[in-house]
């Protein structure tokens, strides 16, 4: 699956998405600590990337942060645009960040590489490198396995990968980890984990 297939997929369930996902009261309290523990305070500008509704971007910016939300699924930004007025939100891709080298304090990648194939996922992050400025810090969520493989997410085939190997592919790119939060399988959730890395 392509990632204009994906963005495709993401368009024809918006609405439910943004009704099940939405709202920062809809993101668990851990995870909302997580991310303001690594972003806030950044000298700089913060790009959320794969926005979303625009959730995220609105918490970080309730904690003065510069943030910024891309997405490349129009109705997603409609909505960040008219939730959260006082934001930036553009129409964008992961693949084409529309930044200088070196410019950018933080980057928010909160589940939006799950749908990436593994063969993909040096390339993305050498972008978000190149985008950063010395001592930049990027914070993301990845679903967990025991294995690198693909699984049926309900709206398009997504990855789950080994914490270890994931912190691998950053330190390739360019990373050093600095913190994870792991979270076991519950009814509701896969497991899944963030993690904090900073430009070496």
């Amino acid at each position: 699956m392509n990632q204009e297939q994906v963005r495709q997929a993401y368009a024809s369930v918006a609405d439910l998405y943004i009704e099940l996902f939405g709202s920062r009261e809809q993101v668990h309290a851990d995870d909302l600590a997580f991310i303001g523990r690594h972003l806030a305070g950044r000298p700089g500008p913060v790009l959320d990337l794969g926005c979303g509704p625009g959730h995220l971007t609105g918490y970080l910016r309730s904690l003065g942060v510069d943030a910024s939300g891309i997405d490349m699924v129009p109705e997603f930004i409609a909505h960040a645009r008219a939730t959260h007025p006082d934001g930036r939100y553009q129409l964008g891709s992961l693949d084409d960040l529309a930044v200088a080298d070196h410019s950018v304090a933080g980057i928010l990648a909160w589940y939006s590489l799950i749908h990436r194939p593994p063969q993909d996922l040096d390339d993305v992050l050498a972008r978000f490198r190149r985008a950063m400025a010395p001592a930049g810090t990027l914070v993301l969520g990845i679903f967990v396995g025991d294995e690198v493989a693909a699984f049926d997410h309900k709206v398009a085939t997504a990855w789950r990968w080994p914490v270890d190997e994931f912190s691998e592919r950053l330190s390739r790119a360019g990373f050093t980890e600095v913190e994870r939060l792991p979270r076991l399988d519950d009814a509701a959730h896969r497991p899944h984990a963030a993690i904090a890395a900073t430009v070496i």
